[in-house]
């Protein structure tokens, strides 16, 4: 019951954190006069990947590296297969041309990328995690210089220019919210691991995952709710290339993840990777570029399996 508690209270930290950092973040950036479409693709982006990449540093830097690879190879899974289903069911969207063009593309180097860098070996390496990050960085400059149009601000309500003593307040009330919630979700997950007698691997793909994607959830529920335009496809696709070459490439320049459940290599990168392609099938078919209920009960069917094959 502790270790619930303890997973649940992180869970709120994180979440609260993470939006006075994204403020603060969007206030700064306002500040210093930096253009919305950069503020968008990076200030945005980082802010709110900022859970995962906490999670995952404190994860891999405490010797739980299984809940770091867990925490975002499951953040990818249920972006997709929990996040977009959920989404998609309560009303269809239309899905962008930089969809086909760019967003899926990348999203699937990436992933290639990260499996090729730890499946023969089991070990993510400080220079892999420095390529990642280049590539991420080129991708960024590739969006900015010839795909503006292609980037979405995630939370344009946030736009607002705060006084400089809020700014500085939220900044730093954000980044302890999220320190804190770590330390709590972490000490949790691992203590859950142990009770239940499962492994480290599996809390993180499951709980820990489902935990930080709460965020994109909320954010995606709220749009439909307003009757505005759910969360974009290429936000959640973004999401996901940001989980992978930000949150695992800064974590294993920081210090070197090792697998430890083997698990993780022969079902979850698996499932990622599937869920991953499944998406450009669905795009197309039965309607060109766009997502509707039906694609949204293949998609929660196939996390819902996932769950179940993972957990039994």
């Amino acid at each position: 019951m502790g270790n619930l508690l303890f997973i649940i209270l992180g869970l709120v930290l994180l979440i609260v954190g993470g939006n006075w950092l994204l403020k603060s973040a969007v206030a700064l950036s306002l500040r210093l006069s930096i253009p919305k479409i950069v503020i968008g693709m990076t200030v945005v982006s980082f802010a709110t990947s900022a859970p995962e990449l906490i999670v995952s540093i404190k994860a891999a830097m405490d010797g739980f590296p299984d809940l770091s690879f867990g925490n975002v190879v499951g953040s990818n899974i249920a972006n997709l297969g929990l996040v977009l289903a959920i989404t998609i069911l309560l009303g269809p969207i239309d899905v962008r041309k930089s969809f086909y063009t760019t967003d899926w593309p990348v999203m699937m180097v990436a992933s290639l990328l990260f499996v090729g860098f730890i499946y023969f070996d089991g070990i993510l390496e400080q220079y892999e995690g420095i390529i990642m990050v280049v590539f991420l960085f080129l991708f960024l400059v590739y969006l900015l210089r010839f795909q503006k149009t292609a980037v979405v601000d995630e939370m344009p309500d946030d736009d607002e220019l705060l006084p400089l003593y809020k700014t500085v307040l939220f900044l730093g009330i954000g980044g302890t919210a999220l320190w804190g919630g770590s330390e709590l979700l972490i000490d949790g997950a691992v203590g859950m691991a142990s009770a239940l007698g499962v492994s480290d691997r599996i809390i993180g793909v499951t709980v820990v995952s489902v935990g930080t994607s709460i965020p994109e959830l909320a954010a995606s529920v709220i749009a439909v709710l307003k009757k505005e335009k759910a969360i974009s496809l290429g936000n959640l696709i973004g999401s996901n290339i940001f989980n992978l070459l930000a949150v695992l490439g800064i974590t294993s320049i920081i210090t070197p993840i090792t697998v430890v459940d083997q698990g993780l290599l022969s079902n979850d990168i698996f499932w990622m990777l599937g869920i991953s392609f499944l998406i450009l099938p669905l795009v197309f078919f039965p309607k060109g570029l766009r997502l509707g209920w039906r694609d949204g009960l293949i998609l929660l069917a196939g996390y819902i399996l996932f769950v179940f094959l993972t957990v039994s």
